[in-house]
């Protein structure tokens, strides 16, 4: 789409993109079902644990769900992920309360960044009914999607336009990005343990397992799944203890 932002003062062609979707892309890992077996093991065993490094870890699917249910969590922190993640800057701010989990986010100081901005798609539901703490959401009507298609299209269009009027004006990168709304696409590489993993999953995923029911914003929760996705094909037994055991993180 191409920006007319006549009206704040500027007429310029601006090619601005608009997205319904998160990207969550697995770029590194080393984590597996074993890793938790071997953490475990030297507690008991010393350095005889160093044989279960490379051991199937399908003998000892009764280990892990022990340790899962009686909550010892640090042998789930042996392993590690790395994904690459693309997200609007507002689930951002959610998702790094998790400070279990490192980032390293591209930065509006020391590059432009790019006209790519969140809208919600169709199926997103638009309504909140009831009281805080006791609400659900609700499809909205064809109007009330328009209004919010539009109004989310002309602020990312206005505000991308003057912020490359002040680029263009000579202003500092860090200075002018103050314009961009919260709709704006960031990325940033995400690594993090299992046992974070199951943190993050337990409080930004809505399942029907989970003992302590979590009610998650829409957009973080499709992060969620993406993580979700990954890591189960990775540590499929871990995986299957925790929703056994109610999605609890140990």
């Amino acid at each position: 789409m191409t920006s007319q932002a006549s009206d704040a003062g500027i007429n310029t062609d601006i090619e601005v993109s608009f997205r319904s979707d998160v990207t969550v892309e697995l770029v590194k890992h080393s984590a597996a079902d074993s890793d938790v077996v071997f953490a475990a093991r030297v507690s008991t065993m010393g350095e005889r644990s160093l044989a279960d490094i490379e051991a199937d870890a399908s003998e000892n699917a009764g280990l892990i769900k022990f340790l899962m249910r009686e909550r010892h969590g640090s042998p789930f922190e042996h392993s590690v992920m790395t994904f690459y993640v693309q997200a609007p800057i507002f689930v951002w701010r959610e998702h790094m309360r998790h400070r279990m989990t490192s980032y390293n986010e591209e930065s509006g100081r020391y590059r432009v960044l790019d006209p790519i901005f969140y809208t919600p798609g169709a199926d997103r539901n638009l309504v909140q009914v009831g009281k805080a703490g006791a609400y659900e959401f609700v499809p909205g009507t064809a109007e009330q999607y328009e209004v919010v298609q539009d109004a989310v299209r002309e602020a990312a269009i206005t505000a991308y336009a003057q912020y490359r009027r002040m680029l263009d004006a000579g202003v500092a990168r860090e200075v002018a990005r103050g314009v961009l709304p919260v709709s704006t696409y960031s990325s940033a590489y995400v690594t993090m343990n299992a046992r974070a993993m199951m943190n993050f999953l337990s409080l930004r995923r809505k399942a029907p397992e989970s003992a302590y029911p979590s009610y998650p914003q829409r957009e973080i929760e499709m992060v969620a799944e993406k993580y979700e996705q990954a890591w189960s094909a990775l540590m499929p037994i871990t995986h299957a203890a925790f929703v056994a055991g109610g999605r609890v993180a140990p």
